[in-house]
């Protein structure tokens, strides 16, 4: 069984595929297989998500190439970037996973989320596709808080500051 503690840097060359729907690479431990059929256990840092195309080394030294599998979504396509953004509104407002396309987008397939966007005029279907879902502010690096700035009470300030040498 292949053990994963650690994350690299993409490489030209990998020895093992592991393909997995977006809510497994959510998981920081999990335990399937690769493409070959040999189990892997994966044991990563809380808190991050495996993208397709990102690279894993296995204690024997084996290099893991992580790849998003096909999934049943929903795509939001609409004529108007109006329309489009109304429509990522209403998906954030639901706090769903959104991959941004040039002029869709796609998001689990919901049959409630689905009808709501059509309701708005904007055409939805089903898709099977390969999903990498915006990271978000969160978990992207936008929103990180220094141990300084914690410490000073100044966690949520995002105004400008006053340049004092005025």
């Amino acid at each position: 069984m292949l053990l994963v503690q650690s994350q690299i840097d993409p490489l030209a060359r990998w020895d093992e595929e592991l393909e997995m729907p977006f809510e497994q690479r959510c998981k920081s431990r999990l335990r399937t297989s690769v493409k070959s059929g040999e189990e892997i256990s994966i044991f990563l840092p809380r808190g991050g998500v495996l993208r397709d195309g990102d690279f894993l080394r296995a204690d024997d030294g084996r290099i893991v190439r992580v790849g998003a599998a096909m999934e049943t979504l929903m795509e939001a396509r609409c004529t108007d970037a109006a329309g489009l953004a109304r429509a990522a509104y209403h998906l954030g407002n639901r706090h769903a996973h959104v991959q941004v396309l040039d002029a869709a987008l796609r998001f689990p397939a919901d049959a409630v989320l689905g009808q709501m966007l059509e309701g708005f005029g904007i055409e939805v279907r089903t898709v099977q596709a390969a999903f990498d879902p915006e990271p978000g502010a969160y978990s992207a690096g936008g929103h990180a808080h220094s141990n300084e700035a914690r410490h000073a009470g100044r966690i949520h300030d995002f105004a400008p500051q006053a340049d004092a040498s005025r």
